[in-house]
């Protein structure tokens, strides 16, 4: 079904490349116009290549293709007025916001939670709980002035419905997106502003598919490969696949987004392969 944003304005987060940027593009391919943010820098204690300006520059380049107008601006989530000064200036070049992704997070090194540091525990929370409840602080205003609606979708994972040993930081963090969830769900709901969940296992994306992410799944090899990764990650899917596309996620977020949900709200949506059945 064309048209399922058309004339809408949505907000995205981590958007320079993996899901956000798909997000990005699903959302303008049915008609919306995107603000889109990422920090493109490297922070302290992620263990992976982060997201470049030129990164977030191709994201742009792959929306005006789809014909929607875009936005962009490197911002950290962490930082409420960088926030907030890009999403007033795409509402007021574009007139309006309707969506908000709030998909920005990180993965960072992790240890049982009776040995994690302590630094790396606040970067975990900062980022991807704080920054998610930031990211619609910043946005909320806006969509209420507008008097139509809405809908925010927020990024949780399994690791918000389910726990593993080892990453309690981002275990909580991604729990706490749940709960930031609900509670605007039932504070929004008189303004007809929707917020759901979507709870992916892994993705084929750069903050999976990286070296940390396989010697964490095969501590016994001393340079495992994606190959290497892969039946391990299967393991954790009752369907018989190691991991999902970005694409995946941006069809339920489409669908969260779109009116096809609009009775939906404090829904949290797993995209899991089934791996809450294990």
């Amino acid at each position: 079904m064309a048209g399922r944003t058309e004339g809408k304005v949505a907000f995205i987060t981590g958007a320079a490349r993996g899901q956000g940027r798909s997000h990005a593009i699903a959302l303008a391919r049915e008609g919306a116009d995107i603000i889109a943010i990422d920090v493109c820098k490297q922070l302290d204690n992620v263990p992976f290549p982060m997201s470049t300006p030129e990164d977030l520059d191709e994201t742009r380049s792959l929306v005006e293709k789809e014909g929607g107008k875009i936005i962009t601006g490197e911002v950290d989530v962490r930082d409420f007025d960088g926030l907030k000064a890009i999403v007033d200036r795409g509402v007021e070049q574009f007139g309006r916001l309707d969506i908000v992704v709030a998909n920005a997070g990180i993965g960072n090194s992790g240890a049982a939670l009776v040995d994690m540091d302590e630094v790396l525990w606040r970067d975990m929370i900062d980022v991807n709980l704080t920054g998610v409840w930031l990211t619609a602080k910043a946005s909320i205003e806006h969509i209420v002035a507008g008097g139509r609606g809405g809908s925010i979708v927020l990024t949780s994972s399994v690791g918000g419905l389910k726990a593993y040993p080892n990453v309690g930081h981002y275990v909580a963090a991604k729990h706490g997106v749940v709960g930031v969830m609900r509670t605007l769900a039932v504070e929004l709901a008189h303004h007809k502003i929707r917020v759901n969940s979507v709870h992916p296992t892994q993705v084929n994306t750069p903050m999976v598919m990286n070296d940390a992410t396989f010697r964490m799944f095969r501590p016994d090899l001393e340079n495992p490969t994606r190959e290497d990764f892969a039946p391990l990650s299967q393991m954790a899917h009752m369907l018989p696949v190691p991991w999902v596309e970005s694409e995946d996620i941006s069809n339920a977020v489409l669908f969260l987004a779109s009116e096809e949900s609009r009775f939906i709200t404090g829904l949290t949506l797993p995209i899991d392969a089934g791996s809450l059945l294990k």
